[in-house]
């Protein structure tokens, strides 16, 4: 039964019923008091009730921080949580579970593509849906109206930005990591990931049969990738020089060291068209991303004849549909082959 009482100018509505827990609200006046009140008990006696208390009280903010505190410490991808949360919670942090609808995530999705890349905006929303989802399934918070849905950007068609070999020297040339210039060598020579050369270690390398087994990948699938003579050399290069791990450094920290290098390359390069009083190509060393290094290992990989499940084998793609956007071949190449 309900029972309205006021308090401090304010209307509270508790409903008590046998089987169920106790709910209590506060309103501005007795007559949203008194609906909300028929409501629960309307709901309790058709057996639909459900305790909205938890979500009410939680905000975005709050479901996120729990998710970067509980969750993402167990994933690999974890490290990237944190900066795609705080994004969401910049914007959305406020909103009660309650609140938030279909329509907070449209303007999000809007805003932020004015900003970054659909991908980025892509994995900021799919962050937002798990932590929600894990909500409901496992953290006992009920959401009336369920998980609000929104479209997300159409993913941009694979990048076919092709590296010159001049291109590749330069940056190398251009930067003063050692560390760095191994990467780009063995990231082109091998086609591993980011992530999986910064986690290479010499228990899982085989130089005399030139194998390097990846126990951690980014699709959960464990392989091991051939070493080319190139990649071998490189590897034998820093085991000599003794370091105690092929790549001490972090994912993150070879990306911005790469920004620089390219940076540096280009500086470098228009200097020398100034001097020789000649235009310098804007597109040389222009739009070049640390990840254009396994798309142009993958391409060569297709240009030395290997066929799409070896090169599979050796990428780690999950799906030989995902190797479609890597077959961005030179036409110079296939001209010689209609010959």
């Amino acid at each position: 039964m309900a029972t309205i009482n006021k308090r401090d100018g304010k209307w509270q509505c508790q409903v008590r019923k046998t089987g169920f827990p106790s709910r209590t609200r506060t309103f501005t006046s007795r007559a949203d008091a008194t609906e909300w009140g028929r409501m629960v008990e309307a709901e309790m006696d058709r057996g639909l009730f459900v305790s909205r208390d938890e979500a009410e009280r939680t905000t975005i903010a709050d479901l996120l921080d729990r998710y970067i505190r509980e969750v993402s410490p167990t994933k690999r991808s974890g490290s990237s949580d944190k900066g795609r949360s705080a994004k969401l919670k910049k914007q959305l942090g406020d909103y009660k579970l309650t609140a938030l609808t279909s329509s907070h995530l449209v303007a999000y999705r809007d805003a932020r593509l004015k900003e970054v890349s659909p991908q980025t905006v892509i994995h900021e929303l799919n962050l937002l849906n798990r932590a929600l989802t894990l909500a409901t399934r496992e953290w006992g918070i009920v959401l009336p109206a369920g998980i609000p849905k929104v479209i997300k950007p159409r993913k941009p068609q694979g990048r076919d930005r092709r590296l010159h070999p001049d291109e590749i020297q330069a940056i190398i040339d251009a930067t003063e990591s050692p560390d760095l210039r191994d990467f780009i060598r063995l990231a082109v020579a091998t086609g591993m990931r980011r992530s999986e050369l910064a986690s290479l270690r010499w228990e899982h390398i085989n130089l005399e049969r030139r194998t390097a087994h990846l126990p951690l990948t980014k699709t959960d699938t464990p392989r091991t990738v051939p070493l080319s003579s190139v990649a071998a050399a490189v590897l034998q290069e820093r085991k000599d020089a003794g370091c105690t791990v092929p790549f001490a450094v972090t994912p993150n920290s070879l990306t911005r060291a790469f920004r620089r290098a390219v940076r540096r390359a280009r500086g470098l390069y228009e200097s020398t068209c100034r001097v020789l009083e000649r235009p310098a190509d804007p597109q040389w060393l222009v739009g070049i991303r640390l990840h254009d290094l396994r798309h142009e290992a993958t391409s060569r990989f297709f240009e030395l004849g290997l066929q799409t499940l070896e090169v599979a084998s050796i990428t780690g793609h999950k799906t030989l549909s995902m190797l479609k956007r890597y077959t961005h071949l030179r036409a110079e190449d296939l001209a010689l082959k209609l010959d």
